[in-house]
C-alpha cells in the first residue's frame, strides 16, 4: 500500500523532474536561437562589407567620368613600360620615370594649354583591396609631386586610385602584375 506521505514525495519528484527538463529545453531553444541570430548578423555584416567596398568603387569612377565629363579628352599618357613600373609595394620615382615625366612636363609646356591632369594610380592583385588603393593613391600622389616639382600647377591636377580594379594585364603571372604596376596620365581642356 502507498502511504499519502508517499505520493506527496513521489508527485513533487516528478514534478522536480519535468521542471528540470523543461528548463534544459529553454535553455537549448535560447542556444539554438542565439545561433540562428548571430549566423545572420554574419552574413548581414558580410553583405555590408560587399556593398562598402561596390560604393567605393562607384564613387571612384563616378568622380573619374565627371572629369571626363566636364572635360574635353585631349589624350593619355600611359606610364607603365619599363621606365615607369613600379617595384612591388612601392611608390618612389625611378631616374627613368623621372626623364619620362619631364618629356610629358615639357610637352605640357610647349602646347600651353589651359589643361587638366588626372593622375590616376594602379596596383596588381596581390594583397588587401584596402593596401592596393592606398597604393594606388601613393603611386599617383609621387607623379603629382613631381610634376609639381616641374612647374605643373596643384590645381590643374588631381589623383585617383584604382587600385587593382583596372588591371591591364591578367594578374596570374609575374609580368601581367608587373604591367598592372602603373600610373596614367589623363589630359583633359
Amino acid at each position: 500500500m502507498i502511504h499519502a506521505g508517499s505520493k506527496v514525495m513521489m508527485a513533487g519528484a516528478l514534478m522536480l523532474g519535468m521542471a528540470g527538463l523543461g528548463g534544459c529545453a529553454t535553455k537549448g531553444f535560447v542556444r539554438e536561437q542565439t545561433a540562428l541570430v548571430g549566423s545572420r548578423v554574419d552574413v548581414v555584416e558580410t553583405r555590408v562589407a560587399t556593398v562598402e567596398g561596390t560604393a567605393r568603387d562607384a564613387l571612384d569612377r563616378a568622380t573619374a567620368a565627371g572629369k571626363l565629363a566636364e572635360g574635353k579628352f585631349l589624350y593619355t599618357e600611359v606610364l607603365s613600360d619599363d621606365s615607369m613600373k613600379f617595384p612591388v609595394d612601392k611608390a618612389t620615382l625611378s631616374p627613368e620615370a623621372q626623364a619620362r615625366l619631364d618629356a610629358f612636363v615639357e610637352r605640357l609646356m610647349t602646347e600651353n594649354r589651359n589643361v587638366y591632369v588626372e593622375v590616376q594610380g594602379h596596383t596588381d592583385a596581390t594583397g588587401s583591396k584596402d593596401h592596393n588603393y592606398r597604393l594606388g593613391e601613393e603611386r599617383a600622389e609621387a607623379v603629382r609631386r613631381y610634376l609639381n616639382q616641374k612647374g605643373v600647377a596643384l590645381n590643374r591636377m588631381g589623383t585617383i586610385s584604382y587600385g587593382p580594379d583596372s588591371p591591364m594585364a591578367p594578374n596570374d603571372n609575374r609580368d601581367g602584375r608587373q604591367q598592372n604596376r602603373r600610373v596614367v596620365l589623363v589630359v583633359l581642356t
